[in-house]
């Protein structure tokens, strides 16, 4: 009886530590967050880039062309920069802090759009613009009135590929306050425009609860 008596408590030990195992590896596994950072090569040249390119800043007086290295991702006729990442499949969140500006666009668009647009003016791009004190869901050069919410300074995005879905998010509410339903044809990639002030990106974050 007290070999056997052992021999359970042997085996019970075993299984604990198995199942102890496993959910610490459970917890420690990292989970798959978007990270991106602005892509150079698109932006254009009345855009400086900064913070390890995860900021935008608009500078009155761009580069001269001549002296911008000339490649065919590069917007050259609007203030217009990518992130460096394309989106197919999931859900996908991200934040943007606001500083100083008082126009400009957020959104998703098709990865190969024109250069000679802008984002928000053509059927390959979705966006939320600021204009005037007063934010609008935007493609295809409509523009659909939002009611204020919260304060500028820092609001989020959610973009759901197979619902085909994109959302403003207000971060302090942890509320949808508009969402942009259409017929996305993939890869998407993150795109920002800007006509005074700075934003600065925040990827690699969990999608909040609650929304």
């Amino acid at each position: 009886m007290v070999v056997c008596w052992r021999m359970l408590r042997g085996i019970r030990y075993r299984f604990l530590l198995v199942v102890a195992r496993r959910q610490l590896y459970a917890v420690e596994s990292p989970k798959r967050y978007l990270t991106f950072k602005l892509d150079e090569k698109t932006a254009h040249s009345c855009l400086d880039l900064f913070k390890k390119e995860t900021g935008v800043k608009y500078r009155t007086i761009g580069i001269d062309l001549s002296k911008v290295p000339k490649n065919p991702e590069r917007f050259r006729e609007w203030a217009v920069v990518l992130a460096d990442v394309t989106l197919s499949t999931g859900k996908h969140y991200w934040e943007v802090t606001v500083k100083r500006s008082r126009e400009f666009r957020i959104g998703v668009a098709e990865a190969n759009m024109s250069r000679e647009e802008c984002i928000g003016a053509s059927d390959c791009s979705w966006v939320y613009a600021y204009l005037q004190r007063k934010w609008y869901s935007m493609s295809s050069n409509e523009m659909v009135p939002i009611g204020f919410f919260g304060k500028l300074d820092r609001v989020g995005f959610l973009l759901d590929c197979e619902g085909n879905k994109f959302s403003l998010i207000d971060v302090e509410k942890v509320a949808v306050i508009s969402t942009i339903t259409a017929e996305f044809k993939m890869p998407l990639v993150p795109a920002f425009a800007l006509w005074d002030g700075e934003l600065l990106t925040h990827s690699g974050m969990d999608i909040l609860q609650g929304i």
